[in-house]
């Protein structure tokens, strides 16, 4: 059996690492705050395999295809109504399956459902990258990002919801006003209406029934304040039993993401040790040394511009270290800037990324120039919303 070649995304993942475990050998991270970034991680990774392998075996159950196929049915060849559909879809996978969910699994289903309904796949690409970086404020486990966030601030989940649900739907209603006027509307989609799409076939109803189920009782566990790294797990093992049952050739090592698991490893040893030479520092001048003042909208502005200078994750750890643990409102500025910002550039977030590669393979040409200048414009009206809606509720 011919051997996977590893492409761009993975060569840096392995690089990141490798960069972050030489620090550590040389000295330039000491032992002891690489095994603090570790341990802090260290549940956090293992939320994140277990929900991407709840996902990868939902989405192989035909569960996101059924969905979207109906949701274009149930459309009737209305774009408006559609747009609806699609913005919702796209905002709850994020919101309870985590942003790379909708850019990695998401994505392809919208684009396969492209020829079926005669849809320009344009649209529904950027409705799932967008979305997937602006509809993550919600709850913890929409983004990695919140998940540190909620461990820095000390919030139960439903707390966390609390407040972030008005930025998060803030965040939300921007996006899908530049949705719609740069790549919805008539002018830019090209077409009338659509055509509904013939109802999906579903290969096997036993395994279909098993995922969606398991999704459900994932979702119905963080909410009543479930451990994630223990209800994430509980709801893929239940899937991957019945994959092992019913059709064991769909599992494989390819599951796990070890991509992602070895780049947020990697971004863990090597954003501290920038931040002991000189990366806090210029993190603290920006933000102000306790957020005081201005300091929310600064936050924000730092972390998405950073966020598409270095990518969200690390920008996030940088700006958590200057920000004292008391001050919530801040802090959470720079989660807004960190998510619903890094839309600006294709390196923002690794879900942009991942949402770059599938576009390629499925051979969708993205006008960059339009992707950056659109995006400038969402990451800054979309902050800006965020941040006001934050400090109306606070």
């Amino acid at each position: 059996m011919r051997s996977r070649r590893l492409g761009v995304l993975d060569w840096i993942s392995v690089g990141l690492l490798a960069l972050g475990v030489s620090f550590v050998v040389t000295g330039l991270l000491p032992a002891a705050a690489a095994r603090e970034s570790v341990d802090r991680i260290a549940p956090l990774l293992l939320f994140l395999c277990a929900v991407v392998v709840l996902a990868e075996l939902t989405k192989e159950a035909q569960v996101f295809d059924v969905v979207a196929t109906r949701l274009a049915i149930v459309g009737r060849g209305n774009y408006a109504a559609l747009f609806i559909l699609c913005t919702a879809f796209a905002s709850l996978v994020t919101i309870f399956l985590n942003l790379d969910t909708t850019a990695v699994l998401l994505t392809p289903v919208m684009l396969a459902l492209a020829p079926r309904a005669e849809i320009a796949p344009m649209p529904l690409a950027m409705t799932t990258v967008w979305l997937s970086n602006t509809a993550s404020l919600l709850l913890p486990v929409s983004n990695l990002t919140n998940l540190l966030a909620m461990s820095r601030v000390a919030l139960s989940t439903r707390e966390f919801a609390a407040r972030m649900w008005a930025p998060a739907l803030a965040a939300v209603s921007v996006t899908m006003a530049f949705l719609w006027i740069f790549y919805w509307r008539r002018g830019e989609r090209g077409a009338d209406r659509y055509v509904p799409p013939p109802a999906p076939v579903i290969a096997d109803r036993t395994l279909f029934s098993v995922a969606a189920a398991a999704c459900v009782v994932f979702v119905g566990a963080i909410l009543a304040g479930a451990p994630i790294e223990a209800a994430a797990p509980v709801a893929a093992v239940a899937v991957v039993v019945a994959f092992a049952r019913r059709d064991r050739k769909r599992l494989g090592w390819s599951l796990v993401p070890w991509r992602l698991l070895v780049f947020v490893t990697g971004l863990f040893l090597v954003v501290p040790t920038l931040g002991r030479f000189g990366l806090e520092s210029v993190m603290s001048v920006i933000i102000g040394p306790d957020g005081a003042g201005d300091g929310d909208f600064r936050a924000a502005a730092a972390g998405a511009g950073l966020s598409n200078v270095v990518n969200n994750l690390p920008a996030y750890v940088a700006g958590e270290q200057v920000i004292p643990e008391a001050n919530h409102v801040p802090l959470l500025s720079l989660l807004i800037g960190v998510n619903v910002g890094a839309v600006a550039t294709p390196w923002g977030s690794l879900a942009t990324l991942l949402w770059f590669e599938w576009c390629r393979r499925w051979e969708v040409r993205v006008p960059v120039a339009k992707f950056i200048l659109t995006g400038v414009g969402l990451a800054v009206v979309g902050v800006a919303a965020a941040v006001i809606a934050l400090l109306l509720m606070a």
